[in-house]
């Protein structure tokens, strides 16, 4: 995989970059998390539903540039995907991408109408590494990776480097806490306190939060995450 495009308002990967080497000459497809069978493998790959053939005569689109709706309703259409805009749900009506599955298709005719809105929110997880971020009081870090949930796909954390602020470790900011992201500027602004980042737990890339602990933790100091993209509620 050679990078992730997620959506930067629902906060949820919609397409795996893959880079497929010598077998298609180098070309890199679009594949969406609808084509996933089932969730990722322990020795990390990704089981789909689709052929090789399939991605061979699958539209060529140039992953270089920004991905538009008429670029992803081609795509979606080709592989009898329905389009997840224009629904509440995270794909097209359901919480997960697999369940979409059931009974695909692209018969909406309102869905196919805002095909034409370009005001679209794709970004790639490589270009938003080493944007600034600010807090409500001052500069704060940079980003240096995301943290996805591998079973609904929602980025559930930003993680942030404030080495060159403090204490030379990284922090986990949540998406709810999120009130803007600059393509423009490469900044990423939080409604937190240069404070309020300082004495969140620190996070270790050789320990992630999995049992909740670390949750419970950002949690008491920045609040709970209530809004719906596909992440675990804070505990009780």
């Amino acid at each position: 995989m050679a990078d992730l495009y997620f959506d930067d308002q629902a906060w949820i990967v919609r397409y795996f970059v893959v880079a497929t080497g010598g077998w298609l000459s180098g070309r890199e497809v679009l594949i969406s998390p609808q084509a996933l069978s089932r969730a990722p493998a322990r020795d990390q790959t990704l089981p789909v539903t689709i052929t090789r053939a399939q991605v061979k005569e699958s539209p060529d689109i140039d992953t270089r540039k920004p991905v538009s709706r008429q670029h992803e309703s081609l795509l979606l259409t080709y592989y009898n995907f329905p389009f997840y805009w224009g629904d509440a749900g995270l794909w097209g009506g359901a919480p997960y991408a697999g369940i979409t599955l059931a009974g695909a298709g692209v018969e909406d005719d309102e869905a196919l109408a805002d095909t034409d809105d370009e005001d679209h929110h794709l970004r790639s997880a490589k270009a938003i590494i080493d944007y600034h971020v600010q807090a409500s009081d001052g500069a704060v870090g940079h980003v240096c990776g995301l943290l996805v949930d591998e079973h609904s796909w929602a980025v559930r954390y930003v993680i942030v480097d404030i080495g060159s602020w403090w204490h030379g470790h990284q922090v986990l900011i949540a998406p709810e806490w999120i009130d803007d992201v600059s393509w423009l500027d490469r900044t990423l602004s939080v409604d937190l306190t240069r404070s309020a980042v300082e004495t969140a737990p620190i996070y270790d890339a050789s320990a992630p939060p999995e049992d909740g602990a670390h949750d419970r933790g950002l949690y008491t100091a920045h609040g709970p995450i209530d809004r719906d993209v596909g992440r675990r509620q804070p505990p009780a």
